[in-house]
């Protein structure tokens, strides 16, 4: 999910950019995207980092390297895919994963987390400098919502993220990917500027799956997970209404782990 300061007065202007604001219209926007702010807020603390290995049995996280063999499994984007919200560090979306896939594969799993809370995808560059140094044989990307706000041209944004995949495939690595949320789910962004952030969102998604074809890549929609956000936000956000809770990281690991199996040729 993206930073919340300057939320969406980007989106609003990007909305002026492609069919034209009045004074009035932009000015509506401009306030409710301040509304916005207050109304979430700043996030003021770090996400959990458990990179270790995790095994079969549940167990772990151990230092990572205790295992000797495993599934190097790393994971890569913004505060959706670093767990911002998870209430504990067994809640994070990179542990759960890992859990998951161990018991799927029967096989240590090594959990390194390269997300960063807060990167677009121009982020995802120095995340993938530092993976290859000895790259995963898996990799989760989760970024986007991150270039909306920061009016991250959607054509470019697609294009990056291709590009990195690119990088990660060539070295090896089967990579999945999330596409951007949805983020006309976050409640506390009033109308009409929450359709304006909904419609920008979901069309980066799509070009982020066009632009994903040409790759090696396996690609999630997350907006598949839109209506329990809407329908349940109580239950799936954490307290700053913006970014999921573990319940709702919880519902994007089952979502996004039959992928991650398919990639590591575990059949799920």
């Amino acid at each position: 999910m993206p930073r919340t300061r300057g939320l969406l007065v980007v989106a609003a202007l990007a909305a002026g950019s492609v069919g034209g604001l009045s004074g009035a219209a932009y000015t509506l926007l401009n306030t409710q995207s301040r509304r916005a702010r207050t109304l979430i807020g700043v996030p003021r603390d770090a996400p959990f980092n458990a990179d270790g290995d995790y095994f079969p049995d549940g167990s772990g996280p151990a230092p990572l390297g205790a295992a000797g063999a495993a599934v190097e499994f790393g994971v890569f984007g913004d505060s959706s895919a670093a767990g911002l919200g998870a209430e504990t560090p067994d809640l994070l979306p990179g542990v759960l994963l890992a859990r998951g896939l161990a018991e799927e594969c029967d096989r240590a799993v090594r959990l390194r987390t390269y997300a960063v809370s807060g990167s677009r995808t121009t982020g995802l560059v120095a995340q993938v400098d530092r993976a290859l140094a000895a790259p995963p044989a898996v990799a989760l990307i989760l970024v986007g919502g991150n270039d909306v706000t920061a009016r991250l041209a959607i054509s470019t944004s697609a294009a990056l993220l291709a590009t990195q995949v690119r990088r990660l495939t060539e070295a090896g690595t089967a990579v999945v990917v999330g596409t951007c949320p949805d983020l006309g789910a976050i409640q506390p962004i009033p109308q009409p500027l929450r359709s304006v952030a909904r419609k920008w969102s979901l069309a980066l998604g799509r070009a982020q799956a066009r632009a994903l074809v040409a790759t090696s890549a396996a690609v999630v929609p997350m907006t598949l997970l839109s209506r329990h956000f809407l329908t349940r936000p109580g239950e799936l956000f954490s307290s700053d209404r913006f970014h999921p809770n573990g319940a709702g990281y919880a519902l994007a690991a089952g979502l996004l782990l039959p992928a991650l199996c398919g990639a590591t040729g575990t059949p799920r």
